[in-house]
């Protein structure tokens, strides 16, 4: 997130934003209703201090921004105290789910008609399109999100996540562009970093295929753990669970009040 958020700055070509560290994770303001400006980490490295938070609602402030903050159910509970005195306010909830990912390469899945496979960079433009549509029009089973992007935020926002080493996947259906994905491999942790289907083309098990390919990618790279963040009970977090994921956390979206 904080390289998406540097990433943005580079592509406009000006130094609005922040990406500041704090407490094991990072605040990040990337520009205006950019899915990169929240808290995300928390926790993972501490409770923070008074001082740390003030920090944080300054540098938001000063970009016209609510404070946005991921707060993971592993984190010390006194993060929470702090933040709920503060005025927080609980919006969401989103669950991280995780895999081991074993020394073999796991078989792929293809069903009949889909191929899968790695986004060439003349393929840009339609995966963002591909993903942007996928994304507008989400299955609206399990826990809503409690965001919505515009169209030309998201696209930037996936521009982004590209531009710092995210692999692309395209899914193609008879030849036909139908569904588009993201894996970040880093220290050994492959990040799915989304997927999306066209609505024409859902409930052909290209989600799974997406998802299969992406951790015999992960696999062949020497990753030993996949992570994916989902809405609760949505049809992502079942797809993924029939691929081994089991639930890591959850994390509590808590929105700054005015």
């Amino acid at each position: 997130m904080a390289r998406s958020s540097d990433a943005a700055r580079r592509r406009r070509g000006d130094t609005t934003g922040f990406v500041l560290p704090v407490a094991g994770g990072v605040a990040s303001f990337a520009e205006k209703d950019s899915p990169f400006n929240k808290v995300a980490g928390l926790g993972f490295g501490g409770v923070p201090d008074e001082a740390a938070f003030d920090e944080i609602k300054r540098s938001f402030a000063a970009c016209g921004a609510p404070v946005q903050i991921e707060l993971a159910t592993l984190a010390d509970p006194e993060i929470g105290a702090l933040l709920t005195g503060r005025g927080y306010r609980l919006a969401s909830f989103e669950n991280v789910l995780g895999r081991a990912l074993p020394g073999r390469v796991p078989s792929r899945v293809t069903p009949p008609g889909v191929e899968v496979r790695p986004s060439g960079e003349e393929e840009l433009e339609p995966w963002l399109d591909v993903l942007a549509d996928g994304i507008a029009h989400a299955d609206t089973q399990g826990v809503p999100s409690h965001e919505e992007f515009p169209r030309e935020t998201l696209v930037n926002a996936m521009r982004d996540l590209a531009a710092v080493g995210v692999r692309r996947y395209v899914a193609l259906r008879d030849g036909i562009l139908a569904g588009g994905a993201g894996l970040h491999v880093t220290e050994g942790v492959a990040q799915l970093t989304g997927a999306a289907t066209a609505p024409a083309h859902r409930r052909r098990g290209i989600q799974s295929a997406l998802l299969a390919a992406r951790l015999t990618e992960a696999t062949a790279a020497g990753c030993d753990i996949a992570v994916v963040t989902t809405q609760p009970g949505s049809r992502s977090q079942q797809n993924v669970q029939r691929q081994g994921f089991d639930l890591l956390y959850t994390r509590a979206i808590l929105v700054e009040q005015p």
